[in-house]
């Protein structure tokens, strides 16, 4: 058929095997000592699953988040897990840094606890109450959310600028009525008597309980735009072995947690916790398109004051190789 005639002569298997291979196979994968960032991270590391995609992986697990941002604007992190909120900043500051995919839905683990002895007839006894939560903090998203749905009017809670460690303690003496963080600090907080209230993902207010919408934040690996053109096979070689650690995860969840309690500094009994309200997936679907990089997102980072203008997501997205990984992972597409 002209068909056949019309395509090139298959090339020999050597030389197809030859293309696939890692361009480098040194790799510093830059990620945060933290179940909801770098959990799968950590398990293809102690579980070979890099080396068995020839690859000789550095995994290098900072304290806090944020940091990547600025390591990669500085070029020392051209692979790095982080959230795809951060990638919405970089995009809107010039930083040339593309989501190659999507490891967990992490909104679970942003969460509300009220103190032991606070009482609540419905959420709108939230107004006037005092919430310690760091300025910025991507939390409020969901605390908005919940008081457009419930009529609670979020401008007469009282908000304090704390540190989630320091709210911890200022709820168990007292001295705050709820506060807003993520993990470990939300088990921290129900370890010493708070009561969870919600997350972007759950409600467990008076007149709301069980299963709700109000943030989504997801997860992300991401390169620079110029790893991505010169390292396309060792993105995919990344991407493959991180697939086999999320099945792990989800299949494997007991021996997962004995793997990774020591890494991140928590008790079995407490990752166990914080590994439940989080969806270890990398699934790009509806939740993840319209979710987390939609105008909501863009229009709470922009009124905090960390983006002048909200970037279009297909600018920061190329899940080109997560497909050639596995097809099935891509439900949907950036318009």
């Amino acid at each position: 058929p002209a068909s056949e005639s019309a395509s090139p002569p298959a090339s020999p298997s050597a030389s197809a095997s030859e293309e696939a291979k890692p361009e480098t196979t040194d790799v510093t994968l830059v990620g945060v000592r933290d179940a909801q960032i770098s959990s799968q991270q950590i398990i293809a590391d102690k579980l070979g699953y890099f080396k068995e995609a020839g690859l000789n992986v550095t995994s290098k697990l900072i304290e806090s988040g944020p940091d990547i941002g600025p390591m990669i604007s500085g070029g020392s992190a051209p692979v790095s897990i982080q959230t795809n909120f951060m990638d919405i900043i970089l995009k809107s500051n010039g930083i040339n840094v593309k989501i190659v995919a999507p490891l967990a839905q992490i909104a679970g683990t942003q969460a509300v606890v009220g103190a032991k002895d606070l009482e609540l007839k419905s959420a709108k006894d939230l107004e006037g109450k005092t919430i310690g939560i760091p300025n910025g903090a991507d939390v409020k998203i969901a605390i908005d959310n919940m008081g457009k749905e419930l009529g609670v009017d979020v401008g007469k809670i009282k908000f304090v600028n704390l540190a989630p460690s320091d709210a911890v303690v200022a709820l168990e003496k007292g001295d705050i009525d709820a506060m807003a963080a993520w993990e470990p600090f939300i088990t921290k907080a129900i370890q010493g008597g708070g009561k969870f209230l919600f997350s972007g993902t759950k409600s467990e207010l008076p007149e709301k309980q069980g299963d709700v919408s109000w943030m989504s934040v997801h997860t992300t690996m991401q390169v620079t735009d110029s790893y991505l053109e010169k390292n396309p096979n060792t993105i995919k070689a990344l991407l493959s072995a991180l697939k086999k650690a999320t099945d792990y995860i989800n299949t494997n969840r007991e021996e997962a947690i004995k793997i990774l309690a020591p890494e991140l500094h928590l008790s079995e009994a407490e990752l166990t916790e914080i590994m439940s309200r989080n969806v270890y997936s990398m699934n790009v679907d509806d939740t993840y398109v319209n979710g987390s990089n939609g105008a909501p997102v863009g229009e709470y980072l922009k009124a905090v004051g960390n983006i002048k203008s909200i970037p279009e997501p297909a600018s920061y997205h190329d899940l080109s190789l997560l497909k050639a990984v596995d097809a099935s992972l891509v439900q949907t597409e950036f318009k």
